[in-house]
């Protein structure tokens, strides 16, 4: 049996994953381009394989379609916005995440962003790069208010260390958890509530038809001018243009951004700006994440095809 292997990462820390599926019996494919894979190069590489580990590259209709071998998709990772799950499902076959597996790396980057654009750490480093060694004023996390949309696995260990820094916390969350929230103090807010009186805004959402373009130009109004938004959950959530013309004219203090709508972004002011912090979606690759991420892709993708045989 064949497997395709996308993700750049898989094994770098861990090689025990390649060992694990040799053992399983499986022929491995590998993505050896650099790259995330294009539609394309996906429909080549997958037409005999009845097994896919897959990261952020696109899994549509016609790419599931052009597989007529496949039985087990193991997402590398939690977000499955890149996967056609409709046609997998009308197909019987069946989709895995590794929920969980990189939840603590993707929360301390959140907070890395927070605190980086707060005290605006990359501004002062240039400056002091430059011999310009005067004091900049930034601002404080300590007892601010942080507005976290999606108390999922990510949202809830930002809270928590939310708490670190004795913050107010506001939440957002379609599906709602009473219990963690009433012992976590975290307070039940609107959307709008949030945007209004959070100094912090952290987002956490999948992408779905409800949330994309989930901030837009009327959203980013609504925010203080000494507001910081973070995403290290999905480009799409964020309308790119509104987000960028709110920065370049200052309507709010800094933005950290692990995920754009095109990655990278196609407009070059972004990389202008002294205001934003920009990720190459790059939040959950710590040692630790990658390897939680691989062992746990890789026993999905051996106990779903295994059933199948």
């Amino acid at each position: 049996m064949k497997v395709l292997i996308t993700p750049r990462s898989y094994g770098k820390t861990d090689p025990v994953v390649f060992d694990m599926l040799k053992d399983a019996g499986f022929e491995i494919i590998c993505n050896n381009t650099g790259g995330i894979l294009k539609k394309e190069q996906m429909m080549e590489m997958l037409r005999d394989c009845e097994g896919i580990i897959v990261g952020v590259d696109p899994l549509d209709a016609d790419v599931i379609a052009s597989a007529p071998k496949l039985l087990a998709i193991s997402k590398y990772g939690v977000g499955v916005d890149n996967i056609d799950l409709a046609a997998a499902e009308k197909r019987g076959i069946k989709v895995s995440r590794t929920i969980g597996a990189n939840s603590d790396a993707v929360a301390d980057y959140a907070f890395t962003l927070m605190l980086g654009l707060a005290r605006k750490v990359l501004p002062i480093d240039a400056a002091c790069r430059r011999g310009d060694w005067k004091k900049i004023t930034t601002l404080d996390l300590n007892h601010k208010t942080i507005g976290i949309f999606g108390l999922g696995a990510i949202g809830k260990l930002v809270a928590k260390r939310a708490q670190g820094f004795d913050m107010r916390i506001l939440a957002y969350d379609v599906f709602w958890d009473e219990r963690y929230a009433a012992e976590h103090q975290i307070e039940k807010s609107d959307p709008d509530r949030i945007f209004q009186e959070a100094d912090f805004i952290s987002l956490h959402l999948p992408l779905t038809p409800e949330t994309e373009n989930f901030i837009g130009q009327r959203e980013l109004s609504l925010m203080k001018p000494t507001a910081i938004l973070v995403n290290t959950a999905r480009g799409g959530l964020i309308q790119d243009d509104a987000l960028l013309n709110a920065l370049k004219e200052n309507r709010i203090y800094g933005a950290g951004i692990d995920a754009f709508s095109e990655e990278p972004p196609a407009d070059p002011s972004w990389f202008a700006l002294d205001n934003v912090i920009i990720g190459s979606h790059c939040a959950a690759s710590t040692s630790g994440a990658i390897q939680n991420m691989g062992r746990a892709a890789t026993e999905n993708l051996i106990r779903d095809l295994s059933q199948n045989h």
